[in-house]
């Protein structure tokens, strides 16, 4: 394989972890949260597109959309108790709520799993020169840069969003002037179901078989990048998904055959040496010169 086309789709699957990175990074930014149950999310809109093959496109996507985002909202009425406790006792909380949830998962759908057949064309090969690229890494590439800038304006040049900066950078004050934290914390719900929502249908082309752990395994590696890219930035966590998964996708491409079963080991060990060198962050930069979100 060429240089060029694992660069292509280490770029895409990048793109695929920056989408999860910033919905992680969303509810961290205004909660204080790590939402190891954001992996649940990407489950839960994989069997509705399984459970919707039978039915036209459009109606597996709004069930997939819908069930993400109902899933996400239903989170932060789960989680809303909880926001003056400790960090301990919300992050204990989310990791029972994920097991939970792929227990019932388990339950309703058993570890065999269900084949999603969601746009099987985009993964037919296009001729690009002498690449052979997969139309889904294409448009893997095209709606994740969209989605992330889309995400990035919205932060930036509303009103919502702006209170989200706020809150972010300093609860207390923000709430005393005004803003709202359950209006605040139930629209960062809502984007990161969105997000979650098109990163399951970009992953499920690629990865057609699901299973109640589907999200849970690419949530470990995005939440890694967070923590690498800095999760005291929205910017860098996303950054920081991103390399993973370009890191993953590479060193995919370069171990041989039968080395990548150690693909996970190498990758993590990639990150430890990263955070003994930035602990801080590979992204992360003076307080004077990022916002939090």
């Amino acid at each position: 394989m060429s240089a060029l086309q694992t660069l292509i789709d280490a770029i895409a699957l990048g793109t695929i972890y920056a989408l999860v990175a910033m919905g992680i990074g969303l509810v961290f930014g205004v909660m204080r949260l790590v939402n190891f149950a954001h992996g649940e999310l990407i489950t839960a809109g994989a069997y509705a597109l399984a459970l919707t093959n039978h039915l036209p496109l459009v109606v597996s996507l709004v069930a997939c959309f819908g069930v993400v985002i109902a899933l996400a909202l239903a989170m932060d009425v789960t989680y809303r108790p909880l926001r003056t406790t400790t960090p301990t006792t919300m992050l204990v909380t989310t990791f029972a709520v994920s097991f939970l949830l792929q227990a019932v998962a388990l339950l309703a759908f058993g570890a065999r799993g269900e084949n999603v057949g969601v746009l099987p064309e985009l993964n037919r090969a296009v001729a690009i020169g002498d690449l052979r690229v997969r139309w889904v890494t294409l448009v893997s590439i095209a709606v994740g840069a969209v989605l992330l800038g889309a995400t990035a304006a919205v932060l930036a040049r509303t009103d919502i969003g702006l209170q989200m900066r706020a809150a972010a950078m300093n609860a207390r004050t923000a709430r005393l002037l005004g803003v709202r934290a359950s209006t605040v914390i139930r629209f960062a719900f809502l984007l990161a179901g969105i997000l979650a929502a098109s990163a399951t249908v970009l992953l499920t082309v690629q990865r057609p078989l699901v299973t109640p752990s589907y999200g849970f395994q690419l949530v470990i590696p995005a939440l890694v990048g967070v923590v690498v890219g800095g999760m005291d930035r929205l910017v860098s966590a996303t950054l920081g998904g991103f390399a993973v998964g370009f890191a993953a996708a590479v060193l995919g491409d370069v171990l041989p055959a039968d080395g990548r079963v150690f693909l996970d080991t190498a990758l993590f060990l990639l990150v430890i040496l990263v955070l003994l060198a930035r602990p801080s962050g590979l992204f992360a930069r003076s307080r004077a010169a990022w916002e939090r979100l």
